[in-house]
């Protein structure tokens, strides 16, 4: 990107973000997610370092953002509340510190590190012990008086609780700052009852808790159940608080609450390792929060350090690994699936998000692409959540440049030329018809073989492409008259990889029905219908010779499923796999079926199990007679929660009463 590409781009970067925080600051509504947000402002904050030339003075990353909102009386600021500048990974917190090794040489450094609160940050002066105002942060500088609401926070003290400790702190003015929050459990309880009363409901317990505290009623305040979280104490003898841990320890003394997990650490692997404990640990949290905030502990040292634009050097926001970001669409290209489905993917400018880089999404289908209009060249916002596919969610369009271009679906199969056909007239899909495409054919095997049909290791996507051009196969039937000496002659092998993935084969010649009735690839099949289908027909010649109507009559199965199980089992080709497969000894065995108490439970896994796979453990969760589901439901009846899980799991499970288990319950309850 040259001086004027960026130029225009950082023009309209500053635009779109400086409208999102006044939507999301002054009007307390969302017109993004702030992950998203954060991104643009990353983003931003990287060109300005890049062309210094084009920081100006009203750019979001040179103020705190927020004006004042009329009906409250303003207050200036004893001293100027900062925001932090947000840091993504250990990198940049290894320059942080070495920005301070340098303009404080030879200092040993001490970092008081906190979890990141999602709140209002507001300030409470104190005069003499009693409380005399409330004030919000504003623009920084100026605030807004809310005396009379904060005064109905239980959680602030009318006056500082006496302690002989600190008694120096009960006299004089005493200015403690901290976020007001709205607890998750209690943001959940607030919007039931809005939802009974057929009220419109809450967005986020920070922008209820922001929306809340700025009402002029204090009386619907007081309705609210609000909390005010300190995490700062200022006063006019800047000496008497010497340190930030200091500092907390005093805020207890006077009656605050504080967030216990702070701590002073001593080295960048030791903020690391504090990181990675809570990335799983917040989210047992009673408040919202999306990372970590680190000072020098040294208040006098912090001080010298000064400010660099809007944000304290001493200091910086550490950000987890966000589900949202924003990135470029370079292309968009047609992919077509096993059952012939053509999904436009977007080919993305490669973006970071949840923890891993994103260089592809998911644009469904045509409908979907012109309904959002999303353009090749767009900016976009991108999400990913757990273990789902990323997918765009919008586009950006106030940072269009006039380049971008239209996507037109197209008449023809990019990879075998037959001409794309909609089954029905009101599907929004297109799809080859072609049974023999090329990405058909090595989709269908590759999934034949996949992890959750029956999990032959070794036949990836690139080994399955090589046997099919080499010869050596042309369907999954294939795959079991493999010898090593014909894969010792392809150049992805040698003899003891031929020989693993010849063993690799044999050991699955008599696969369970389920698992291999879903490997079968029919449309409409996922895992838990193949089990559904298994467990009621248990044999598959009777599943091959069922009628529609039999098989609609199946609880959870439908008239569509039917439709689609019918139409595969009658199709020649696929009779001809399936006498191809018995011919080889390769046919499905009945999965005993032990009763059990997880007969008709419902599961979900988030994050990774340490002890087996995600596929193992479902395997085990439906011999006993329980169901695996892949998101959380209102009849789902467990959340099994492993490292690193995902915040949206975990969230829908509160919202429905979901029972979680950590692994240890889980496998326990496996045993009984």
């Amino acid at each position: 990107m040259n001086h004027t590409q960026a130029k225009e781009r950082v023009a309209k970067l500053k635009d779109l973000i400086n409208d999102y925080r006044y939507h999301y600051h002054v009007l307390n509504e969302s017109i993004m997610s702030e992950e998203a947000a954060d991104s643009l402002k990353h983003e931003l904050s990287k060109l300005e370092e890049q062309y210094p030339d084009l920081v100006t003075p009203d750019s979001p990353t040179q103020r705190v953002a927020g004006a004042v909102l009329p009906g409250f009386a303003q207050v200036e600021h004893s001293k100027r509340m900062l925001s932090l500048s947000d840091v993504f990974s250990e990198g940049e917190i290894e320059a942080w510190v070495k920005r301070i090794d340098k303009a404080a040489p030879g200092r040993k450094l001490e970092f008081f590190t906190d979890i990141k609160m999602d709140g209002l940050a507001c300030a409470l002066i104190y005069r003499d012990g009693l409380l005399d105002r409330g004030v919000t942060r504003g623009d920084g500088f100026v605030g807004e008086d809310v005396t009379a609401n904060v005064r109905t926070i239980e959680s602030v003290p009318l006056s500082l609780r006496k302690t002989n400790k600190y008694a120096e702190f009960l006299q004089g003015k005493t200015e403690i700052r901290g976020e007001i929050v709205m607890y998750k459990k209690d943001f959940r309880r607030l919007n039931l009852k809005r939802k009974k009363a057929n009220q419109p409901l809450f967005a986020n317990p920070r922008n209820t808790a922001a929306g809340t505290i700025r009402q002029l009623d204090p009386s619907l305040v007081a309705s609210r159940p609000l909390h005010f979280r300190a995490y700062d104490l200022l006063r006019e003898k800047e000496s008497e608080v010497s340190t930030y841990s200091f500092a907390y320890d005093v805020l207890s003394e006077l009656g605050f609450s504080t967030n216990q997990a702070a701590t002073v650490l001593n080295s960048v692997k030791e903020i690391m390792n504090f990181a990675n404990e809570w990335e799983t640990r917040r989210l047992g949290l009673e408040f919202n929060t999306d990372g970590l905030v680190v000072k020098v502990n040294d208040r006098e040292l912090y001080e010298s350090l000064g400010v660099a634009g809007k944000a304290p050097r001493g200091a910086i926001a550490f950000k987890y690994a966000a589900e949202q970001a924003t990135t470029v669409v370079k292309d968009i290209f047609v992919s077509i699936g096993r059952t012939g489905t053509a999904t436009p993917v977007a080919m993305l400018e490669p973006v970071v998000i949840a923890g891993s880089t994103v260089q592809m999404a998911t644009l469904h289908n045509e409908s979907e692409v012109h309904r959002k209009d999303i353009r090749i060249g767009d900016s976009v916002i991108v999400h990913k959540a757990g273990d789902i596919i990323p997918e765009v969610v919008e586009p950006l369009p106030s940072l269009r440049t006039g380049k971008e271009k239209i996507f037109k679906m197209p008449i023809n199969c990019p990879d075998c030329g037959s001409k794309l056909i909609k089954l029905k007239v009101e599907d929004v899909a297109w799809r080859c018809p072609n049974t023999s495409c090329p990405s058909r054919s090595w989709k269908q095997i590759q999934h034949f073989a996949s992890k959750e049909a029956l999990d032959i290791e070794g036949l990836g996507e690139k080994n399955v492409i090589l046997l099919l051009e080499s010869g050596l196969i042309k369907d999954a039937a294939d795959i079991y008259t493999l010898k090593p000496e014909n894969l010792i002659r392809l150049d992805r092998f040698a003899e003891i990889s031929a020989n693993k993935l010849v063993k690799a084969i044999k050991e699955k010649t008599h696969p369970s029905l389920p698992r291999f009735l879903y490997g079968l690839g029919i449309r409409h099949i996922g895992s838990q219908t193949a089990i559904d289908l298994s467990n009621y027909f248990k044999n598959i010649e009777v599943i091959m010779n069922a009628s529609v109507d039999e098989l609609a009559s199946i609880e959870g199965i439908g008239e569509i499923v039917a439709e689609a199980v019918v139409e595969y089992f009658s199709e020649p080709k696929h009779q001809k796999l399936l006498s191809k497969f018995k011919g080889l000894g390769v046919w499905p065995v009945e999965d005993e079926h032990v009763s059990s108490k997880l007969e008709g439970n419902n599961f979900v896994i988030t994050g990774t199990l340490e002890g087996m796979s995600r596929e193992d453990a479902a395997d085990k969760v439906r011999k006993l007679g329980g169901r695996f589901q892949s998101s959380v439901a209102q009849d789902t009846d467990y959340l099994v929660i492993g490292s690193k899980p995902g915040g949206n799991k975990i969230s829908k499970a509160k919202t429905f009463g979901t029972k979680t288990l950590n692994e240890e319950e889980f496998l326990a309850l496996l045993d009984s």
